[in-house]
Formats: C-alpha cells, sequence, structure tokens
C-alpha cells in the first residue's frame, strides 16, 4: 500500500526569527503571511503533485524502498541518511540522482535536475523521512570521507572578485547579523538546519526549491560562479551541511522567507 502523505512543519522554523534584529527580517503583513502558510504551506500541493509522480515513474514508495534494497519499513530512516554512496552510480549521490537513475531503469526519461517535476518528486521523497532524525554517515566509506572533505572545501574556498564564500555569510562570528534585510542563519541550528528543512517552498519565489537550487541563489546573489546542481561540488556542499544537521529532525515541506 502506498504510503501517506506525511506533512511536517517544525515550529521551530518560527524560531529564526527570533534573534537580534529580526525587526527587520520581514514586514507585519509578511510575517503574517509566513505564520498563515505554516498552516497552510503551498508546497503541499507540490508535495501531493510528487508523490503521484514518484507512483508514475518509480513504482511509489515501494518502487523505491526495492531499488535501494530495503523494506519498506525501513525505507524513511534510508532515506534520511543522503546523500549517500550508490555503488551503482559508483559515486556519493543526492536523493533526486536517485530518483533519476529510477526513472531510467525504468525505461523512462529522467526529469531535469532543475525541473519542477523533480523538485515536487524529491521533496515528496524526502518527506517519507519526516519525523526521522537526519543521520548521513561520513565515515561509513572512503567515498563519503572525500565528499565531506570536498564539501567543507568548497564551503570555505573563497571564489569571485570579492573574495568571498560561503563561510562568508555563515561563520560563527556573523551569524544573526543582518544581510539584505535578513539575519544570517546558523546553517547547523538544530530544529531548523536547512538539510532538515529543505526541500522548501519560498516565499519570495513562490515556488518549491530543493536545498542545491538555494545554495545556487547564494552563489548568484554574491556574483559567483554558480556551480552546477548534482556536481561533485554541489553533492558535497550538502554532504557538509547534512552533517552538521545531523540529528535535526526532518521536516519537508519547509517554509522559508
Amino acid at each position: 500500500m502506498k504510503r501517506g502523505i506525511k506533512i511536517a512543519l517544525s515550529i521551530a522554523l518560527l524560531s529564526s526569527l527570533s534573534f537580534a534584529g529580526d525587526q527587520f527580517a520581514m514586514s507585519d503583513a509578511d510575517r503574517a503571511m509566513y505564520e498563515e502558510m505554516l498552516e497552510n504551506n503551498p508546497a503541499d500541493m507540490m508535495i501531493a503533485n510528487g508523490s503521484e509522480l514518484l507512483e508514475e515513474y518509480c513504482g511509489g514508495d515501494a518502487g523505491l524502498a526495492a531499488f535501494f534494497g530495503v523494506s519498506e519499513e525501513k525505507l524513511p530512516a534510508y532515506i534520511a541518511g543522503f546523500p549517500r554512496y550508490l555503488p551503482e552510480f559508483k559515486q556519493v549521490v543526492g536523493l533526486d540522482q536517485a530518483l533519476q537513475g529510477l526513472m531510467s531503469k525504468n525505461g523512462h526519461k529522467p526529469f531535469a535536475l532543475k525541473s519542477s517535476d523533480m523538485f515536487d518528486m524529491s521533496a515528496y521523497a524526502k518527506s517519507i523521512a519526516n519525523g526521522e532524525k537526519s543521520n548521513i554517515d561520513i565515515n561509513a566509506n572512503q567515498h563519503m570521507k572525500d565528499a565531506y572533505a570536498l564539501g567543507e572545501k568548497t564551503f570555505i574556498q573563497q571564489r569571485g572578485g570579492r573574495g568571498l564564500a560561503c563561510m562568508s555569510c555563515h561563520s560563527p562570528e556573523v551569524i544573526g547579523t543582518i544581510l539584505r534585510t535578513q539575519p544570517l542563519p546558523d546553517l547547523s541550528a538544530k530544529g531548523n538546519a536547512p538539510a532538515a528543512t529543505w526541500p522548501a517552498y519560498r516565499m519570495t519565489k513562490s515556488s518549491l526549491r530543493t536545498l542545491q537550487r538555494r545554495f545556487q541563489g547564494c552563489m548568484n546573489n554574491a556574483l559567483l560562479k554558480v556551480i552546477p546542481l548534482g556536481s561533485p561540488e554541489m553533492v558535497a556542499l550538502e554532504v557538509y551541511l547534512t552533517e552538521q544537521a545531523k540529528g535535526s529532525e526532518i521536516a519537508i515541506p519547509g517554509l522559508k522567507r
């Protein structure tokens, strides 16, 4: 039987607005809209579409579990461990890339990683793990160790004419300060860690986005060369931040300004 759609939105999402400088984060109207969307996240419809897509192209939850070689009962915990090394891919992959592989195996042309259909399907697939703790294992094998090391390097590496890095806006020294009217978040904050709350609905984009797509948005804003979705560096960056979020409860779809 197909698993029922599980929607889990943590109250902790609001906590990111409660530290110093939150008076700049949202107008009263935007805050009221945000609080309403916590109860009625527009992405819920996209998650439902993702469930239908997974059923059509991947055989639903059962097909996904069979592809990963686990029981449906263990599927949520398995998904909570992504990104992970998959032998059939011979590399560390994100959940969306695994879905591409399953679509191809089933004789379908895979959705592009930046397509709305892939965003919807990967968001539903990750929502299967709602309520689970993020359990990525960077010591599972050398591939994961290497991916973590590359992700850390990508996070701290200065690039572009301004010499900016992810660390420039997310080091402990600057967390909570204001940039473009927004407090800079702690990417490892338990209960609101990005790796546990993306894919998420972005109010300013009126659309569902994945974590890697959000990385690209940051790179664009910083005038950095954008790293391609699904590239070794981008997957490694997700590995690095997912490790920081280890132990956080997965709650998909998230809601972000």
